[in-house]
């Protein structure tokens, strides 16, 4: 029986795994199948990523290089742009972006094309899990009837399964490894078989009853984030036309030990997961005829905060009688979340966009992210000490990255807007402003 073959080679040792993707999901991925001293092939169009691995080189903050290092020398990872090795493979995971066109509708354009180069090279007794988010369905309708149009009968020939990635970058106490892993098969088969494979390298695997499950289970976690986010946005704005300090309500609130759990406003969301899947929900709604009214709300107000910002940077200058046109703005942190070195959708580059359209001169820094390219501008980041920060007019702080010195903003900036509450041990500031 096909199945049993694949699940005596995740007993025996002779189980052969593909990771197509080496991103901030991918990598990590198939550095755990490697550690568990399983046979691991990354597959990326990327050359540059995959000579990167194929030298030992890591370029993932989650990934330990070490590991990885000895890995790649020990013959238990390497990486390569051939889909072709598929046909030595036996499960293969996809790990491949998924973003928003222009026009707000999804791009599948990398699943499908993923899909069609595993197909040239599919045969019977292999496992495909799709790990990127997308909208409920995709899964049957673009995966599952491909391989049954290539001959391979699904849940019998070959199993086919979804599995949300919940990858939290700079996350310190959960990685691939204890993060509880989701997993809906397009047949009980198909399930058995992603269970097998997944639970050599995942602590706890916890199993639905579909692929449709299993995607609406990525949506709802980051639609709930995002509602929140947005919820506690507008509270931040609505407590500055009251003169409250948001920071303060919220810390009072979170005592409450039932029935409440802390969001935090920030300058906007970002990141690949937040801004984006709770859109894909709305646009599989929207071809239903049924509009996702929560989502929409909140994405209105999570997307219009870096407008809100600069906003109040100009009012706050224009209480010190200068203008946002001609003043030296420093932005504090481009990556989209503190300790990281991602700048997916982060809304420090928007802020930073919007303030040049304004006429300011914007630098920025930040300790993890050398360069960066916004909408319209390439920009190196800048030194950050004491002499430095005093030639600026004001600095946002926009990310609130644990081993930058605030207050050191405090002591030589005239003016500081800070978005994130980092400045908020040293108490009420004249030059300080807050979100």
């Amino acid at each position: 029986m096909i199945l049993n073959d694949l699940k005596n080679k995740t007993q025996n040792g002779t189980l052969k795994v593909g990771v197509v993707g080496l991103g901030y999901v991918g990598l990590p991925l198939a550095v755990e199948f490697a550690a568990k001293g399983i046979e691991v092939v990354g597959i990326d169009l990327s050359t540059e990523k995959v000579d990167s691995i194929n030298r030992g080189e890591n370029y993932i903050l989650d990934v330990k290089s070490d590991l990885l290092r000895d890995l790649v020398k020990n013959g238990k990872l390497r990486a390569t742009t051939d889909y072709s090795v598929i046909r030595e493979l036996d499960a293969v995971s996809i790990c491949v972006p998924t973003p928003l066109r222009k026009t707000g509708d999804p791009d599948i354009s990398y699943i499908l094309a993923s899909r069609d180069e595993i197909l040239k090279y599919a045969h019977a007794g292999m496992l495909v899990v799709l790990e990127s988010t997308t909208y409920p369905g995709t899964t049957d309708e673009l995966m599952v009837t491909a391989f049954e149009e290539k001959g391979l009968k699904v849940g019998k020939d070959v199993f086919i399964a979804f599995s949300p990635e919940r990858v939290d970058p700079g996350n310190e106490h959960f990685s691939t490894h204890n993060t509880p892993k989701v997993m809906g098969g397009s047949t009980p088969a198909c399930m058995e078989a992603a269970m097998a494979v997944y639970g050599l390298v995942i602590k706890q695997v916890v199993p639905v009853s579909s692929t449709q499950a299993a995607e609406l289970v990525k949506l709802l976690e980051n639609t709930f984030r995002s509602i929140n986010i947005g919820l506690v946005n507008e509270l931040a704005i609505m407590c500055n036309i009251l003169n409250v300090d948001v920071w303060e309500v919220i810390r009072a609130a979170s005592t409450k030990p039932f029935g409440f759990m802390p969001f935090y406003p920030g300058p906007g969301l970002g990141g690949h997961c937040i801004p984006i899947d709770p859109i894909y929900l709305s646009w599989k709604l929207k071809t239903l005829k049924y509009r996702a009214r929560f989502i929409e709300l909140a994405d209105d107000i999570n997307t219009t905060m870096p407008d809100y910002v600069v906003h109040r940077v100009g009012a706050a200058l224009n209480d010190r009688g200068r203008a946002i046109k001609g003043s030296k703005a420093l932005v504090m942190g481009v990556a989209y979340k503190r300790d990281i070195d991602d700048v997916r959708e982060s809304p420090s580059l928007d802020i930073i966009e919007l303030l040049i359209k304004k006429g300011a001169n914007v630098e920025y820094h930040d300790p993890y992210i050398a360069e960066v390219t916004t909408a319209n501008h390439k920009m190196k980041s800048v030194p950050y000490d004491k002499e430095s920060v005093k030639k600026y007019d004001l600095a946002v702080i926009c990310t609130d990255h644990r081993n930058v010195d605030y207050a050191l903003l405090a002591d030589s900036c005239p003016m500081v807007f800070d978005a994130r509450n980092a400045l908020a041990s040293l108490g009420p500031k004249p030059n300080v402003v807050k979100l």
